[in-house]
């Protein structure tokens, strides 16, 4: 546990309620319960001494390891191979439910298929960030191990005839040590079990191998009903997984990231908390899952949002840009000073004090995602459209003011150009909703209302010296949040200031197809540091490219981000200099971004370049 493996190399498993990420060692490194954003288990992630672990690893030979999903699943296979033999690992954790629950289990299946293999087995938790270790007994069928009011339960996998040595396993101050020797056509492992309802028990093999079945044809009928057929279906259909197991099944929210205090620079201070639903990012998720057949998941996330909408904030804002997967807004961010951070990178925060900022892009985006799911069949109830009135009323009244922008820069507040976009963006949405389905509202207003800002971002946020639209009013940066522009329909790609806008972007912000959001050092954001590029505007850059019947740069972007994927075609939030991700992994906004850029290129490129805006965003957006 010397040295950090890549976070590129991790594999995620989950049970729609919390996750796990398991490293190509064979080490489970970061695991919260009973939440995604509770406390951590294991947390050497952010800390090889004090965050604890869960490591099964062959004994004594050398050997080389590789990893890869279950086709179709979110099953986990680490083999391990060696001129002794070949084994394996199977991670997995059985589905918890739509019900909230506190027992979880992480099914840590090993097995070889040539030869034979010892394992060796070590279960180190250390409860609460690291902040408590923990204290162990063993029982005749596994151990229990508890620390800050948290039990865990690790039951031997194995035949119930097969002795167990005693050298084979022990205890120590750290939690579980323990041995098992394996060979070809053998199974054995450990169930690890929160909030357990009893003592360790012997889990045989023939319920192990009900349990992977179980997993593994839940994971398949699920991606089974995916609508996707495209040139890209293996990298689209891995995507929809990876945000199905960031989706907290009992409200439908989606998280960030699973993922705390991975940083944007190695060593560097922007080190956040994602594991928190962004209204902004979840809103983008829906025109993915609808994009992919999955109504019932753009269905649950309508219905938590609607929930949000109608919640009593402490501010004066009608939403919050951020909340626990629960619905609840409390967000407090704190430094876990005792943590070292990943690679030395510190702070280590948990909680998210961007949670009070003022985002005024969110009105639209949530919106949007309401427009979107009306087309789809997903209409919004009569208390859901008052709340919706209420909400434009509000935004009617503070759309023209400064806010902190999309990114959560902390450099002080500006009259951001993506804010005002989607403020355009809920105006427009609100005034088609009450005009297609016949709904009361002031229509007058906000017609009123998005021609003022549309023309507010004609007038000032177009830079004419550069040619350009620019971050804020008040200079002349760009940024590549306003890729977006025309994905929502505010302006048409073949606009001359669009196409200029463009072509600045193309000099100054990308760099050999990937492309950065911005310029800190031509923009201070009130963070030291630089960052690498960020991977959703670069798929953002591969939609405009094509909509601007650029369509073989498109693809060659896309192609090429494409080699930027982990081995097991997962996404953090940004790509390094050096290719390496960084950022939290993985990140729920490159992997819908993706999905997008790949339905929207895949019928570009069957129907010919510029067609998307006219076909395609009727069929998906209804906005054209």
């Amino acid at each position: 546990m010397d040295t950090y493996p890549a976070i590129e190399n991790h594999g995620l498993i989950g049970d729609l309620q919390t996750a796990a990420l398991v490293s190509s060692d064979g080490t489970i490194d970061w695991f919260c319960a009973p939440r995604f954003d509770s406390p951590s288990i294991f947390g050497a992630l952010l800390d090889r001494e004090r965050g604890g672990y869960f490591r099964i690893t062959p004994e004594g030979t050398d050997f080389v390891s590789k990893q890869l999903y279950l086709p179709g699943t979110a099953i986990l296979v680490t083999r391990f191979l060696s001129t002794d033999g070949v084994g394996e690992v199977v991670d997995f954790m059985p589905i918890a439910g739509d019900r909230a629950t506190d027992r979880h289990r992480l099914v840590r299946m090993v097995r070889v298929v040539r030869g034979q293999m010892r394992f060796r087995m070590e279960c180190h938790p250390k409860f609460d960030y690291g902040r408590t270790g923990c204290t162990g007994r063993i029982t005749e069928d596994g151990a229990v191990l508890s620390g800050a009011g948290t039990t865990l339960n690790v039951s031997a996998a194995r035949r119930e005839d097969r002795l167990v040595r005693p050298e084979d396993v022990r205890l120590t101050d750290e939690g579980l040590t323990a041995f098992v020797t394996l060979s070809a056509g053998e199974i054995g492992g450990m169930v690890v079990e929160t909030a357990p309802d009893g003592p360790p028990r012997i889990v045989p093999p023939d319920r192990l191998a009900e349990l992977f079945r179980e997993t593994r044809d839940f994971w398949r009928s699920w991606i089974g009903r995916c609508t996707y057929a495209g040139r890209w279906r293996e990298m689209v259909e891995r995507s929809a997984m990876t945000l199905k197991l960031m989706t907290y099944a009992p409200s439908g929210a989606l998280v960030a990231a699973p993922t705390a205090g991975l940083p944007e620079q190695i060593g560097g201070e922007r080190n956040w908390d994602y594991r928190f639903t962004w209204v902004r990012d979840a809103s983008f998720s829906v025109y993915a899952l609808l994009g992919l057949g999955f109504t019932d998941e753009a269905r649950a996330f309508m219905g938590w949002l609607n929930d949000r909408v109608g919640q009593v904030h402490s501010g004066s804002a009608p939403l919050q840009i951020m909340y626990r997967v629960d619905g609840s807004p409390d967000l407090d961010e704190e430094i876990l000073d005792h943590l070292a951070g990943y690679r030395d990178s510190r702070p280590v925060r948990i909680g998210n004090g961007a949670a009070g900022q003022l985002q005024l892009d969110i009105f639209g985006e949530a919106m949007d995602s309401v427009y979107l799911a009306d087309t789809h069949g997903l209409e919004v109830s009569y208390d859901g459209w008052r709340r919706l009135v209420d909400l434009t009323g509000w935004l009617c009244e503070h759309w023209d003011q400064p806010d902190d922008g999309i990114w959560e820069t902390r450099g002080g507040r500006q009259h951001f150009t993506y804010g005002r976009l989607m403020s355009w963006v809920a105006f427009d949405r609100a005034v088609r909703l009450a005009d297609r389905r016949g709904r009361p509202g002031d229509v007058a207003r906000w017609s009123a209302m998005r021609d003022a800002v549309y023309q507010q971002v004609m007038d000032r946020g177009f830079d004419e010296k550069r040619q350009a639209f620019v971050q804020h009013y008040d200079t002349d940066v760009l940024d590549a949040s306003l890729l977006y522009m025309p994905l929502v329909g505010f302006v048409s790609p073949a606009d001359p200031r669009w196409r200029s806008t463009l072509a600045a972007m193309d000099e100054e912000l990308v760099s050999d197809s990937l492309v950065y959001r911005y310029d800190p050092a031509a923009s201070p954001d009130g963070l030291r540091g630089s960052e690498g590029t960020f991977s959703i505007c670069t798929f953002w850059y591969v939609d405009a490219l094509a909509r601007s019947g650029r369509l073989d740069d498109a693809r060659l972007t896309f192609e090429k981000m494409l080699t930027y994927a982990s081995p097991l075609g997962l996404y953090s939030e940004e790509i390094a200099p050096t290719g390496e991700q960084i950022g939290n992994f993985p990140q729920a906004f490159s992997h819908l971004s993706l999905i997008s850029a790949a339905v929207n290129l895949d019928y570009q490129l069957d129907h010919g370049a510029g067609q998307v805006g006219a076909v395609l965003d009727r069929a998906l957006r209804g906005v054209v």
